[in-house]
């Protein structure tokens, strides 16, 4: 059926009310369905307006949407209170916690040599496509896949088929996906849809997710004149159409293409949403093309109490640390802890600047002993708030102390590159 709704452009602000009319129109498009599963992002994306979609899915259907499934990936599941941010009055008796360890299903792989063809040689291994197994064995008629495109590190742009395969997926899958993008290379990955973490999602919907229900909600979210977010899209569909006309649209509205490359970048981590430096190093992933040879990146996380979402990783990252690629791809090879969480060595690889520029953590609940022992810098983060005020300070350039910086609110909000090094990564 392709697209069942769509409209965007970089000027477009869709209203609430034209977000629930377009939801309505294509779910009217689809017939009666009688047991619906809603499967939206987690709080770490919470100006996606999926909060607000599911419940329009709620009003939409009643008591036919029975489960919210959160993508969460490797995240920690979300607690009431974040909940009740995000989604409002939608019954929490609805909501489901994606366990990546132990919930998944394998619904068939990718071969080895699938994998090496696609990857262009740079891995060889089994790729098995795993989603949670409440949607294959739910009972559902549909499944309502809820999320914002935007550029993403592993990926090259977030969501479409990436939220079932990674964000109800297992540990085998998520792991080696991870490290695809890193051997690639995250610069070479960042803000483009076709890349061969891609063309592997790809394959799996071709193969395996077809068999499943599922209509995918994506949202294009930009800042309007006065700094605010709006939506500058939705595309509703059954297919990649929708997530090809979303990524075109995020791409020209959420990657800052720079003249030059930035000496001083700030970066604010809002406490709501970042709590880990898994999910904080997006100020590093969506800044580090923009950062001059020699620049600084101040990453000021007043949330940020641990570096994983689970204990293993978190153990992992105390004990590799953000060392670069080259160490990190040594411990793999040596290491079977390492070796056996390759989502982490991923993350590892791309929260380090390879020396190329400084990376001044600024923690709330992290210690200067436990920063430093990961490779970053460490800095007070009461003074650093108070130096680099994030109420005062507006997206983009501005002067502290006579010093230029370059302020950045929300890196999960976009990609910032210096313009001739994001096209000498292509």
């Amino acid at each position: 059926m392709g697209m069942l709704w769509g409209v965007g452009s970089p000027a477009t602000e869709l209203t609430s009310e034209e977000l629930r009319q377009g939801l309505y129109q294509a779910l009217q498009g689809l017939g009666t369905r009688r047991k619906v599963l809603a499967v939206p992002p987690d709080i770490t994306r919470l100006h996606s307006r999926a909060g607000e979609l599911t419940r329009y899915v709620r009003d939409y259907y009643g008591d036919r949407l029975t489960d919210v499934l959160p993508a969460l990936g490797t995240h920690l599941a979300m607690t009431a209170a974040e909940v009740r941010e995000m989604y409002g009055d939608l019954d929490p008796g609805l909501f489901r916690p994606h366990d990546w360890r132990r919930a998944p299903i394998t619904l068939g792989e990718a071969s080895p040599e699938l994998v090496r063809e696609l990857s262009g040689g740079l891995v060889e291994f089994r790729w098995p496509v795993q989603v949670n197994r409440m949607l294959v064995e739910g009972g559902y008629d549909l499944i309502v896949s809820i999320g914002q495109v935007v550029p993403h590190e592993v990926s090259g742009m977030a969501n479409y088929t990436k939220n079932l395969v990674v964000g109800t997926g297992g540990a085998e899958a998520i792991n080696k996906s991870h490290f695809l993008s890193a051997v690639h290379g995250i610069e070479r990955i960042l803000g483009r849809a076709d890349n061969p973490v891609r063309r592997l999602f790809d394959y799996a919907e071709r193969e395996y997710l077809r068999q499943l229900p599922v209509v995918y909600v994506l949202t294009v979210i930009g800042r309007n004149a006065e700094g605010r977010l709006v939506v500058r899209g939705m595309f509703i569909g059954e297919d990649r159409e929708g997530f090809e006309k979303a990524a075109e649209l995020a791409f020209a509205v959420n990657v800052e293409l720079l003249e030059r490359p930035l000496a001083k970048v700030v970066a604010y981590l809002d406490p709501t949403e970042y709590k880990s430096t898994w999910l904080g190093n997006k100020a590093i992933y969506r800044t580090r093309m923009a950062i001059a040879d020699g620049g600084e990146l101040i990453v000021l996380a007043p949330g940020v109490s641990r570096f994983g979402e689970d204990e293993e990783i978190d153990r992992l990252i105390r004990k590799y640390g953000y060392v670069g690629r080259e160490r990190v791809l040594a411990a793999v090879s040596r290491e079977a802890d390492l070796g056996a969480n390759l989502s982490a060595a991923a993350h590892l690889i791309h929260g380090s600047s390879e020396g190329r520029f400084r990376i001044t953590y600024c923690p709330g609940g992290l210690s200067r002993e436990e920063t430093e022992g990961v490779n970053f810098g460490y800095a007070d983060p009461a003074a650093m708030m108070k130096r680099y005020d994030p109420s005062r300070l507006a997206d983009g350039f501005n002067r502290v102390d006579g010093e230029e910086i370059y302020f950045i609110s929300n890196p999960a909000t976009g990609l910032w590159a210096a313009r001739e090094r994001f096209e000498a990564a292509a």
